[in-house]
């Protein structure tokens, strides 16, 4: 049960962090900070850039906690709120 659990810890995190890095630096094909605070901005989610830096960081550094099963309640607060931002600013009405 332990290596299953490392292993979901291992895949959603990274996954977290990949994205959390797409939108802070480009990697993975990411835009970067100003592609994606302007797309924030486009959503309504003002000032973009800054947005776009706390919900990089959030992915990034909950993905990174919770990889690691440091501060898992926070890690997973941090992925949680952003997650619901997205679900009510894009997925509702776009689906996934």
């Amino acid at each position: 049960m332990s290596l299953g659990r490392l292993i979901l810890r291992l895949a959603i995190g990274g996954f977290f962090i990949g994205n959390g890095t797409q939108k802070l630096f480009g990697w993975f094909g990411g835009g970067g900070l100003e592609p994606t605070g302007q797309g924030f901005a486009a959503l309504g989610l003002a000032p973009g850039r800054r947005n776009a830096l706390l919900a990089g960081t959030a992915e990034t550094g909950g993905g990174g906690l919770l990889t690691l099963g440091l501060v898992t309640p926070l890690a997973a607060a941090a992925l949680i709120a952003v997650m619901l931002t997205a679900i009510r600013t894009v997925h509702l009405k776009n689906g996934p």
